[in-house]
């Protein structure tokens, strides 16, 4: 019977610095993992790269920190090799690259248009035929993307748009890699209570998401809390293999399909 644990196993995060991806990488690690290698874009997030790297290796995984900006497929396929060549080929591959911008369409310019497609969709596709390329057999891979693929607002047409086509990315690789036993997954969070959600929004807009959700009045922010989507991608990369090619909106019931 193959073995869907988490001990022992070799993780991969993208953006796993901070916020959501910091947490997943702090998580796997407490679960058993063996090493995780953990992504960072910039100089800006090096320091809590570290500092996750410091709390992986304290839980008693191997842990490494590589910085780069994931817009190219040179860059992605570079840091495939670099966590294999430190740490071993990934039985887990999480992408939790993300950029938002909220803006109308008449004002979003081609070069945000531009930077937007790259990050949230070009990112997404080149991880995931790297992982296609190099996890091992009866792998898990699961893309972090957002609940407003179930909502019907303005402003975000840029964010949600460029996220959108994870979905068909993620369906067609669940098919293509499913015969080595890898699942691939997408999971969409409502809107985080991280450094991520509040510059896009004003005071008036904050008030509104932190009462949208069914659940809000028993968040502890309002928002969709990074400890409460962690369990469910712990659970996606080891006994929920089953579930795969499919969007997990996880939200509190802020938005649903």
């Amino acid at each position: 019977m193959t073995d869907h644990s988490i001990q022992g196993k070799v993780a991969l995060i993208a953006g796993g610095a901070k916020n959501l991806g910091g947490l997943i990488a702090r998580d796997l690690a407490q679960q058993g993992a063996a090493a995780v290698a953990i992504h960072y874009n910039s100089a800006a997030s090096k320091a809590d790269a570290e500092a996750t790297v410091a709390a992986v290796q304290a839980a008693g995984a191997q842990a490494v920190a590589l910085q780069g900006d994931l817009t190219t497929a040179a860059a992605v396929e570079r840091l495939f090799a670099d966590a294999i060549a430190a740490v071993g080929r990934p039985d887990i591959a999480i992408n939790t690259v993300g950029k938002v911008l909220k803006k109308p369409i008449t004002e979003i310019s081609e070069t945000e248009y531009d930077e937007m497609s790259a990050v949230n969709a070009k990112t997404a596709f080149f991880f995931l035929k790297e992982a296609g390329k190099h996890v091992n057999d009866n792998g898990k891979v699961v893309t972090l993307v957002t609940s407003l693929l179930g909502a019907f607002t303005p402003f975000y047409a840029s964010y949600a748009g460029t996220k959108a086509p994870v979905e068909h990315f993620t369906r067609a690789a669940a098919k293509e890699f499913g015969a080595r036993g890898i699942s691939v997954t997408a999971i969409g969070p409502g809107p985080m209570d991280t450094s991520f959600f509040y510059p896009a929004e004003g005071a008036d807009a904050v008030a509104y998401h932190k009462t949208a959700a069914a659940l809000s009045p028993h968040s502890k922010t309002g928002l969709t809390d990074i400890e409460d989507v962690v369990p469910f991608i712990r659970h996606l990369v080891s006994d929920g293999w089953w579930i795969t090619g499919q969007t997990i909106l996880i939200n509190g019931g802020y938005t649903t399909k």
